[in-house]
């Protein structure tokens, strides 16, 4: 793509963004190598991808922001591995308010080790039994062998960190199991990726890599309107890349689907708000997902659920009191 098209969200704007919460009137347009500028004229194919409502998600519309809960079945996650019964703290967060539960049992934190799958099976697959009648719960996983054995146990949502660049069975397996996935970028695997991640430009050539992916999806079997896109914060990026992500993710509505968001706990919230410790950085996590909010990012991955549902009610009574003035 040449030519990029970046919603600019405000609340009495001309044109819904992807059909949610907030609208647009004008456009940021990127092109490589030129100064961005703002424009009232947006192509008719552009302005509808970025204004058609998104598929609902497990039964979850998109016209508010949702909640996915993470629960790590894993022994050496960065933030809480180890730490939890899986299913007891899948409970508290359906209790504090998850819309969807997250459940993965390999840790992708940079420098981590591949785990086999067996391994993997036998770490997520109690969870998803025991949670899934009460919750819609996503598999967290890059293997075809897992998702199967996941989807067989009630999963009903891949989430692939590789963008199904890691397994070539994933795709025609989450094709054939009809089921929503989200494809999240990387720049290489857990072990290397923040080595010396480099980019020409992070935000388009992110943008780019994910309509690779869902070309691929589609080519696979799946349609469109069952896929979720996540840009990857803090998978083979820097803080620098991150932020100018963060800065303009409005952009990625532009591919069609709805966007997931996962910032949670990131290292890079600590080394900017002073927070050493992963789960201290729960308050930089809210601002982050309240400015993504604010740009119409519609599913948001986050360890506390309850601080979050508690900022998002805020933010809407804060957002509903402006409406009605």
């Amino acid at each position: 793509m040449s030519v990029y098209y970046r919603p600019l969200p405000i609340p009495h704007g001309r044109h819904p963004l992807a059909g949610g919460w907030t609208r647009f009137s004008q456009v940021e347009v990127l092109e490589r190598g030129c100064p961005p500028r703002i424009s009232d004229i947006v192509p008719d194919e552009v302005l509808a991808a970025l204004t058609a409502p998104r598929a609902d998600l497990l039964g979850l519309t998109m016209d508010t922001p949702r909640v996915m809960g993470i629960v790590n079945a894993t022994p050496d996650s960065f933030s809480d591995g180890g730490r939890y019964d899986p299913v007891l703290h899948g409970r508290q967060l359906i209790r504090d308010g998850a819309d969807i539960l997250d459940i993965g049992g390999e840790s992708t934190r940079p420098g981590a080790a591949e785990v086999s799958g067996p391994d993997e099976i036998d770490r997520i697959v109690p969870p998803i039994r025991a949670l899934s009648p009460e919750v819609p719960v996503s598999a967290d996983t890059r293997k075809a062998g897992v998702a199967q054995a996941a989807l067989g146990a009630g999963a009903a949502m891949i989430n692939d960190v590789s963008g199904f660049d890691f397994d070539p069975a994933m795709a025609p397996l989450v094709a054939r199991a009809q089921v929503p996935v989200c494809l999240m970028h990387a720049q290489g695997l857990p072990e290397t990726m923040q080595d010396d991640p480099r980019y020409d430009d992070v935000l388009l050539d992110v943008y780019d890599a994910l309509e690779a992916r869902i070309r691929r999806a589609e080519s696979a079997g799946i349609p469109r309107g069952r896929i979720v896109v996540d840009p990857g914060v803090g998978f083979g990026k820097t803080q620098a890349h991150n932020l100018a992500i963060l800065r303009r993710i409005s952009l990625y509505h532009g591919l069609g689907c709805a966007i997931l968001l996962g910032v949670s706990r990131k290292r890079f919230i600590g080394a900017i708000g002073g927070a050493d410790v992963p789960a201290e950085r729960s308050p930089g996590t809210l601002a982050l997902t309240l400015a993504a909010v604010a740009q119409g990012v519609q599913v948001h991955r986050v360890h506390d659920v309850r601080g979050l549902v508690q900022g998002l009610r805020l933010w809407q009574a804060v957002s509903d009191i402006e409406k009605a003035e």
